[in-house]
């Protein structure tokens, strides 16, 4: 498998009323990519899609999105939306470059503008525009994937914006909850709060036990296969952070303590300067080419 290849998809059958789900699992980041699609209509979204980056060359390639794009033709599905669950700080996103591709809308969580006035800051640039995307979601907002009803639930504490998306009996949690032998996701980036992540990760185990959940990332512990599925009933059982009703004292102390451990993410300065223009480059300078800033001594 090539460094920066998404592997082979695997796919989760639906139930009535609910979404044919395919995760693409990106090796390189651990991050996985969502193609959540309605039997019915054959209407599609996807969902934290990954654009390739080597920040040893800085050469930005499209490997991951064009195999997405490949499965979506063969499958002959028509792509609504192209979602992104907050500014990731792993990888840079796809999804100006999709929607170039299929000209279907973008979207992300509302609170991006939150997120974008710390980084203006740091970066000291310019402010960010939230123009990028077709769609900012509020905490609450419906949206439709062909016949099935979507909702957004606002579940900050990783980040100020991130969201989850409910489609059917499925959610989208990303960094909030990961496999339940991997816990929670970290909190100590601008903006973050461990005390609002537990908040936010309690509404979440507050849907159906049987709700499937799909987390953004998965890091293999011990080696086991990447793995990206699981149920509200097991997270509330088994989550190694806060499964057997934890509560939020002992969370936050936990999770505070565990992130004062944790090494910031490789590509987080470079990322971010991506994902908050809705995953397009820097604009370029005089001599056609984009750069990156990287702000010493700013962590």
């Amino acid at each position: 498998m090539a460094m920066n290849a998404l592997s082979e998809p695997r796919s989760t059958p639906s139930t009535s009323g609910s979404p044919d789900v395919t995760g693409f699992y990106h090796e390189k980041t651990g991050s996985i990519v969502y193609l959540v699609v309605d039997p019915a209509t054959r209407h599609a979204a996807i969902i934290d899609p990954v654009l390739d980056f080597d920040p040893r060359s800085g050469r930005v390639t499209t490997a991951s999105a064009d195999a997405i794009l490949k499965v979506i033709a063969e499958r002959g599905l028509t792509i609504d939306w192209i979602l992104d669950t907050h500014p990731h700080a792993d990888h840079f996103s796809a999804a100006a470059y999709l929607k170039e591709k299929l000209g279907a809308p973008t979207a992300i969580g509302a609170k991006v503008a939150d997120i974008q006035k710390l980084w203006e800051k740091i970066y000291n640039l310019p402010p960010y525009s939230t123009q990028y995307w077709d769609r900012l979601f509020a905490d609450g907002d419906t949206f439709r994937i062909g016949s099935l009803d979507a909702r957004v639930i606002l579940c900050a504490g990783h980040t100020l914006a991130s969201v989850t998306y409910v489609v059917g009996d499925a959610a989208f949690v990303h960094d909030t909850l990961f496999q339940p032998d991997s816990g929670t996701a970290r909190c100590d980036f601008p903006g973050g709060s461990a005390s609002t992540l537990y908040d936010s990760i309690q509404r979440i185990l507050a849907l159906p036990d049987a709700t499937r959940l799909f987390t953004g990332h998965d890091y293999r512990p011990n080696g086991r296969p990447a793995q990206w599925e699981s149920t509200v009933a097991q997270q509330k059982r088994d989550n190694t952070h806060v499964g057997g009703g934890r509560d939020r004292t002992s969370y936050v102390a936990m999770r505070e303590a565990r992130d004062k451990t944790l090494p910031l993410p490789e590509l987080m300065l470079a990322a971010l300067q991506v994902n908050l223009r809705g995953g397009r480059l820097p604009d370029p300078e005089d001599n056609g080419r984009s750069y990156l800033k990287i702000p010493f001594n700013a962590f």
